[in-house]
């Protein structure tokens, strides 16, 4: 087992009210949090709409549309943020009285990423006069001109990193152009179309509320796509669980939610990243977004709980393909005989497998990382001869901007590329892998700084046995929104087994103590056995957890639970 540093967060003296406790304050001071006032997350806290570069010409340009009575195309992407950003705007739309709306999310197998110019083709079947693209675009130079080129106006709203070369539409919002002055870069896809409602809603006399109607959509989207969670996104996330809790959410989120066995009523962000995002995905990652947007768009409970068991069903799906493709990647990663004669890992690893589905390999890429600790690209064959992979990195290595070094430094190698500073996508021919993990490699260790592979676990310190209360628990649950950029709390410490066993031949469940005299405490560490070297602790004997406090409901009890993200031999 690879072990890994276990860091504090450093804790600064900082304004909070003594009102929030030791925890509450520790937590959200190591959070860059400094008073009172950044607790506050109503939306009269969002960031001006008019802020947003670009937002006025592009609510300009559909109030047009929308004054004509002209038909209009939204263009999504394939995942759960371009799912709700399409939904979003369908829906906002036609609460604005626009009927002739539609949307349309062709298969990406067969067209690709992106407004390509075959999705072009297949738009213009529908005759629209404006297509809005939404969480995709600002890369799409040729599907841009294709369109353009056929007669037809074409709104790119993106939060995408573009390239050097911006397309020729009619507008564009994305809070990440060159020069863009917007204090919220990290806003979603569905963050930016709903920036964008906004402004049309003003612009047509509209009330905000209309479009605030669908923050459980943004809230969705957004935690789904794993953006940082800043103070706008923080405020966006805790509006739309807000709905959801209220039950005032779209019938399919609550559908979602319910075939997942989640409570709608106590929704928080692991609800949404962990449960329902997942089988939003599954739709595009093994055939097309069409019935996630469909259950997402639908007014009927009958109907929305009817496509998210589809969804469900694609998403069990999904887990069997992705348990074979990563046993099938930790097999070659075992191949690199890390730790025999003093070996160790490249600085980033490359996959590749003839027989992997290209919709699944960014999750195996994602759980080879967590493995590894270093950026990792899997790949699969596409149909037209070439490899289309997927990336995942470690904080302190931005992948896109480290394939664009790749590509600079060997030109042709890469056919296309976008994407995050987290994760990104690329598509290249089959015989050049071997060649552009050797150079992927050697660019992540240019740019890896002392300690950014190492596989550091920040903690929020040690908690008192006192507080490891199921009251302690709630207000951590509480106390949110947490997730990307905004971590949720995790604490260590050094832990007595009582009790250990392996649940399902993955998941380790233990029973622990802090010492004599304090009450047992049941951990769950999920998948923890899949790991490499993995072994169950045994009984007396002494570990260092790094866990997560969590409310286990069961039968209408709930009782306090550790969930446990990595442990070692005290």
């Amino acid at each position: 087992m690879i072990r890994r540093p276990i860091v504090r967060r450093a804790v600064a003296e900082v304004g909070l009210p003594a009102s929030l406790g030791p925890v509450l304050q520790r937590i959200y001071a190591a959070r860059g949090v400094t008073a009172a006032s950044d607790l506050q997350l109503g939306l009269d806290g969002l960031l001006p709409v008019g802020s947003l570069d670009g937002v006025d010409a592009g609510a300009a340009l559909l109030e047009q549309h929308v004054r004509a009575g002209a038909r209009i195309l939204v263009v999504g992407d394939y995942d759960a943020d371009g799912a709700t950003a399409s939904a979003l705007v369908v829906r906002g739309l036609r609460a604005f009285g626009h009927r002739e709306v539609d949307f349309l999310v062709p298969d990406r197998f067969k067209f690709g990423y992106g407004l390509t110019p075959g999705i072009v083709e297949l738009a213009c079947e529908r005759a629209p006069a404006l297509i809005v693209t939404v969480d995709n675009g600002v890369s799409s130079l040729e599907g841009v001109a294709a369109a353009r080129a056929a007669g037809l106006d074409v709104l790119v709203t993106d939060h995408h990193l573009p390239g050097q070369v911006l397309p020729d539409a009619s507008a564009i919002v994305n809070p990440n152009l060159p020069g863009a002055t917007f204090r919220s870069r990290a806003l979603a896809g569905v963050g930016v179309a709903f920036y964008v409602l906004l402004a049309l809603g003003r612009r047509l006399g509209k009330p905000a509320a209309l479009t605030a109607q669908f923050l459980d959509l943004v809230a969705l989207g957004t935690v789904a796509d794993v953006v940082p969670l800043d103070r706008n996104n923080r405020v966006l996330v805790r509006a739309g669980l807000d709905r959801i809790r209220a039950g005032r959410c779209v019938p399919g989120i609550a559908a979602l939610a319910a075939v997942a066995g989640r409570d709608p009523a106590n929704a928080g962000t692991t609800d949404l990243g962990f449960y329902v995002g997942p089988r939003l995905n599954a739709a595009g990652r093994l055939e097309d977004m069409s019935v996630g947007i469909e259950c997402l768009l639908t007014d009927d409970v009958g109907v929305a709980r009817r496509l998210a068991e589809q969804l469900d069903a694609l998403n069990r799906e999904r887990r069997g393909i992705e348990a074979r493709m990563q046993a099938d990647a930790m097999d070659i990663v075992a191949r690199l005989h890390v730790g025999e004669d003093g070996l160790e890992l490249p600085f980033a690893i490359t996959l590749y497998d003839a027989e992997w589905h290209q919709g699944v390999v960014g999750l195996v890429a994602s759980r080879i990382k967590e493995q590894v600790q270093r950026p990792v690209i899997a790949f699969a064959p596409a149909d037209d001869g070439t490899v289309r992979g997927s990336a995942r990195s470690v904080p302190g290595i931005h992948v896109r901007d480290a394939l664009e070094a790749v590509a600079t430094r060997h030109p042709g190698m890469i056919e296309r590329f976008g994407g995050h500073a987290m994760a990104a996508g690329l598509t290249m021919g089959a015989g050049r892998l071997r060649e552009f993990g050797a150079a992927f490699a050697a660019e992540v260790g240019r740019r890896a700084e002392p300690g950014v592979l190492d596989g550091r676990l920040y903690t929020d310190g040690e908690l008192e046995a006192a507080a490891m209360t199921l009251d302690t628990a709630l207000q951590l649950r509480a106390a949110g929104p947490f997730g990307s950029g905004f971590p949720e709390p995790s604490f260590d410490g050094e832990f007595a087994v009582l009790d250990a066993r392996v649940l399902k031949e993955r998941h380790l469940k233990l029973w622990v103590s802090r010492g004599p005299r304090t009450p047992p405490l049941e951990a769950l560490a999920f998948g923890w056995m899949v790991r490499p070297g993995a072994a169950v602790p045994a009984r007396d004997s002494r570990v260092r957890l790094v866990y997560r406090l969590d409310v286990n409901e069961f039968q209408g009890l709930s009782r306090v639970q550790l969930l446990v993200e990595y442990l070692e031999p005290a």
